[in-house]
């Protein structure tokens, strides 16, 4: 039996949702309002009493997987490893294709984001970059360049 029907989004819980949010507008995303969730719901979904929480839905231009930041308001976030390399376990990146690679680069060091590793080159088929994003997120920004 199947019981996935659609991949519908990944989240991520950020300390400042602001500079998230901007940071992924930046590389093109289409952001939502900004929603507050607390009470039975959200206590009962992530077994915390009082929780509150702020997020923000990212979409892509093209559609697909929705990406939801969340910063808590109740209880206070907890560190994560902002410097985590990419073989820490648990979520690892997240990852989207992009129109212009070098373009989405120079844009995130412009904004004080710089890249893990350098640019590589996967079978002349794709180009793909790690960025360190806010709060430590490795974002993977990948380039086809060839079909």
């Amino acid at each position: 039996m199947t019981f996935a029907k659609r991949f519908d989004h990944v989240g991520i819980t950020v300390a400042d949702l602001d500079a998230a949010t901007a940071f992924f507008v930046g590389l093109g995303l289409k952001a939502g309002e900004k929603m507050p969730v607390e009470g039975e719901f959200l206590d009962t979904v992530i077994g915390m009493s009082g929780a509150r929480v702020e997020i923000v839905m990212l979409h892509a231009p093209a559609g697909g997987t929705t990406l939801e930041l969340s910063s808590f308001t109740r209880p206070d976030h907890l560190p994560g490893s902002p410097a985590a390399p990419a073989n820490e376990l648990g979520l690892r990146n997240v990852a989207f294709e992009v129109h212009d690679l070098q373009a989405a680069v120079d844009h995130a060091a412009a904004q004080g984001y710089g890249l893990v590793g350098g640019i590589g080159e996967y079978e002349g088929v794709w180009r793909m970059a790690y960025v360190r994003g806010p709060e430590g997120i490795i974002v993977s920004l990948a380039e086809q360049i060839a079909k």
